[in-house]
């Protein structure tokens, strides 16, 4: 008995002082950052939310900008089931241009439903911790928006799909896209098919509106000309 209460004792001393310094690299860390107390936590928390709502403000206003998706790199093409679709009604008269006009309407109902996407990544923004904060900062350089990606991608898909759908039918993609299918599936020997587009375009459009934002959280880390604020200036120079 008492051996092993000796033993108990020997291990409780090795795991205190290894918290000890774990909790001390923790606060280093910590000073590091926060410059010494130069940098309040407030700051730093405040910091790191003004440079998620600029990048997501820039983010969201070019991409719900006419042509933000089409002429962009986060343009959106059709599903890979859709090509054999396409590929055969360009033969069938009326649907020569099928894949062109999918396309576009695909695009132009992203740009839509972009535009409402914002209160919900504002939202989530005003719910990040100082511990998210501090994360972000002592982590890598698209943490930012890896923690928004984590934190929000199934709320905003749950938002984001019935804006694309009614966004699509204002484009009238999908009375399109079920006309070309009934003329499809009405080619002899073929086999009968209906991708939806729904999930499709929003997936690709939220794909495309993240990369933006990483994009934008770069850009704000690197570049001293990004930080358009006196706190941006002040949170990440010390990343300089």
């Amino acid at each position: 008995m008492m051996k092993k209460a000796l033993l108990l004792l020997f291990a409780i001393g090795a795991v205190l002082p290894l918290q000890a310094q774990l909790k001390g690299l923790l606060n280093k860390a910590k000073e590091e950052v926060l410059g010494g107390g130069a940098l309040s936590e407030e700051e730093a928390g405040q910091g790191l939310k003004q440079a998620l709502e600029l990048g997501v403000g820039k983010a969201v206003d070019y991409l719900s900008a006419e042509n933000g998706y089409l002429l962009s790199p986060y343009k959106i093409l059709l599903p890979e089931e859709a090509q054999t679709v396409v590929s055969k009604l360009k033969m069938v008269p009326g649907f020569q241009d099928v894949e062109d006009q999918l396309i576009e309407k695909m695009n132009r109902a992203a740009e839509l439903a972009a535009a409402k996407a914002k209160p919900i990544f504002v939202n989530a923004i005003k719910q990040m911790t100082f511990e998210d904060a501090m994360n972000i900062l002592l982590g890598e350089k698209d943490a930012a928006t890896r923690y928004l990606e984590r934190s929000t991608h199934k709320q905003l898909y749950q938002e984001f799909l019935p804006v694309v759908q009614a966004s699509l039918d204002e484009v009238n993609a999908r009375e399109y896209w079920r006309s070309a299918v009934n003329a499809y599936n009405k080619i002899p020997l073929v086999r009968k098919t209906n991708p939806e587009l729904d999930d499709h375009v929003t997936t690709k459009a939220l794909e495309g509106m993240f990369s933006l934002i990483e994009e934008k959280e770069r850009a704000i880390r690197e570049d001293q000309n990004e930080r358009t604020t006196e706190l941006l200036r002040k949170v990440f120079a010390r990343q300089d």
